[in-house]
């Protein structure tokens, strides 16, 4: 084999090298800690890629742990889909934390910092494994380290309401989790293996000699991952969670953390259960039906907020809701709409709680009513605000229109025209509680009433890359959409 052949693991093994090391290095040269773990995000970015390129010359990568093939080996599977969601994932962290390290100085303890280096770095990393795995047991020990790891980029800030937050997404995490070991275990005990192609094989045996273990397995993933994807009504931790949190943490819990375990239910139903579970059991009319009361009730929660933070907070718990639609459709255009969709709200979500942490840093301000003028003192910051709200929307020219426009005709196609009016419904909702602010911002007669500091140029430059991203995914969405076309067919 050679050393490419070895990336799947390589680039879960670098992260988690970096978020050994990275506090030692804070200690001992301190100026080298985060271009050091910028390095180690860079470097598992180059390997995505690379993969990603050769899998498309040569097909799925298969790599077994210590040359163990399954189901005595841990198996890694490198397909474009995975492939797909790896490089959003890697790509989307290495420009937050470009970002987070300016915004971190003024947010947290300079003792912290380091720590939060190896947290953030264990995150992606677990993260990047959960892409990657093809093993339900090593799925488990992945999320059990991306929830604690996600729980304490919460927690670090050290205030009342981060503790607070950070112990009910614990315990909520904590639950989805013990029902995901319990599903485990059921269909474990009706086959005996835990790799997701053999458990494919021999559940379509096991379905009709233990049919229960196998429906009762089913609802307690739906559970594990709605809590874990705040999928609605499960997302009672999400608000304060992500409102409280430092800034860069909500961009990736937002951008990324409840995208992965959305992803990680769909392999399950589609790479684990038998097709003929779904057509005996109607769990894609359950999410479907669960994910458009959330992308209602999401947004109307998101319009009662007084906190921008929280707002966009509720707002996550809708947009996520577009994505298990895709999921609930069990529709190629469909599931076209809902993975790029992943990718442009991961972007967009996450810019748009970078600009809530600039205004923060800039000015202090959390309170939506106080932002009346503030265009005019951060022309670049409410720029960014404008053109995520108009992706959150739907607006021609972002990429939030493309996948909702997939979403609709996969709906179409199989004859359900009311959930393109849940799509059309919940954009209206959007566009009520994104524009006041944007029209204030840059409308309101008075001049702004806080006095705002200089903003640093890297964190603005972050944001000029969301934006130019969301309307380059607006405009030139073909090169996604035919790697999502052809990955939905290898997938099926």
């Amino acid at each position: 084999m050679g050393f490419a052949d070895h990336f799947p693991a390589l680039i879960v093994i670098v992260l988690f090298f970096a978020a050994f090391f990275s506090p030692l290095l804070f200690r001992w040269a301190e100026k080298f800690s985060a271009p050091f773990v910028t390095a180690a995000l860079a470097a598992a970015l180059v390997m995505t890629v690379t993969l990603l390129v050769k899998v498309q010359q040569t097909g799925t990568v298969l790599y077994h742990m210590g040359g163990w093939p399954p189901p005595w080996g841990i198996e890694f599977k490198a397909d474009p889909l995975r492939l797909y969601i790896l490089l959003i994932v890697i790509s989307v962290s290495l420009w937050i934390f470009v970002y987070a390290v300016g915004d971190l100085k003024h947010e947290l303890k300079k003792e912290v910092i380091g720590w939060y280096y190896t947290l953030y770095a264990l995150l992606v990393g677990s993260m990047a494994g959960m892409a990657l795995t093809n093993d339900l047991f090593n799925l488990f020990v992945l999320m059990e380290i991306c929830a604690i790891s996600a729980c304490a980029i919460i927690s670090i800030k050290e205030d009342r309401e981060c503790f607070e937050a950070s112990f009910k997404y614990l315990i909520l995490s904590a639950m989805g989790t013990g029902c995901f070991l319990l599903g485990v275990a059921m269909l474990y005990m009706a086959t005996g293996y835990l790799n997701y192609s053999l458990l494919q094989v021999e559940l379509a045996e096991a379905l009709t000699l233990y049919p229960r273990n196998i429906f009762a397995a089913a609802a307690l993933f739906i559970v594990a991952f709605g809590i874990k994807a705040a999928l609605f009504p499960l997302h009672v931790w999400l608000p304060d969670a992500h409102a409280s949190a430092p800034s860069s943490s909500s961009a990736m819990l937002s951008g990324l953390v409840i995208k992965i375990y959305a992803f990680t239910l769909f392999l399950i139903f589609y790479q684990v259960f038998p097709r003929e579970l779904l057509e005996i059991v109607p769990l894609n009319e359950i999410i479907l039906w669960l994910a458009s009361l959330g992308t209602m009730f999401g947004s109307i929660y998101a319009m009662l907020q007084t906190d921008l933070k929280k707002m966009l907070a509720y707002s996550s718990i809708g947009q996520i809701g577009y994505i298990f639609m895709g999921i609930g459709f069990n529709q190629d255009l469909a599931l076209v709409g809902s993975f790029y969709h992943i990718m442009v709200h991961a972007v967009t979500k996450a810019m748009l709680f970078m600009v809530a942490g600039v205004i923060i840093y800039s000015t202090g301000v959390r309170q939506i009513k106080d932002l009346a003028g503030i265009g005019r003192v951060l022309p670049i910051t409410m720029l960014a605000f404008t053109i995520g709200s108009a992706s959150m929307i739907g607006i021609p020219g972002t990429g939030g229109l493309i996948s909702k426009w997939y979403l609709a005709l996969g709906a179409l196609e199989i004859g359900r025209p009311f959930f393109v009016l849940v799509i059309l419904a919940s954009s209206l909702l959007n566009a009520i509680y994104y524009m006041p602010i944007v029209v204030n911002a840059f409308m309101h007669q008075e001049d702004f009433k806080f006095k705002a500091k200089p903003v640093p140029r890297f964190m603005l430059v972050s944001l000029v890359i969301g934006m130019i991203f969301i309307v380059i995914s607006g405009i030139f969405s073909k090169p996604v959409i035919t790697l999502l076309e052809k990955s939905i067919t290898v997938l099926f």
